[in-house]
């Protein structure tokens, strides 16, 4: 009566535990087949595309926004300084003739 106890005993311990491991690899996430992965990555692309456009939009409405504050000489000064600034970063000197006619400093 005893053995009996014991064997069955360890057969309920042997069985509960190979499906307790076996369970174990089941509760994992699902791996998705080669499909829904091109259909998510797809989805997740045009979701990037369409937040990169509205940033882009948004960006270009502040700078109109402040393009229209300002009056149309200041406009025209920020469009010389900004070609100047583009000349001075490539490391570009001024047009010959502009440097020929070009008022002299005077010296002390």
């Amino acid at each position: 009566m005893h053995l009996i106890k014991i064997l069955c005993l360890l057969g309920i311990l042997f069985f509960s535990h190979n499906f307790y491991s076996q369970e174990k690899g089941k509760s994992g996430p699902k791996e998705k087949t080669i499909k829904q992965e091109l259909k998510s990555n797809r989805q997740m692309r045009r979701e990037k595309r369409e937040q990169r456009r509205k940033e882009k939009a948004e960006r270009k409405a502040v700078k109109k926004y402040h393009k229209r504050l300002q009056t149309k000489q200041v406009r025209k000064r920020m469009k010389s300084s900004r070609k100047t600034a583009i000349r001075n970063n490539n490391n570009q000197r001024e047009f010959f003739i502009k440097r020929w006619f070009k008022r002299k400093k005077k010296l002390r």
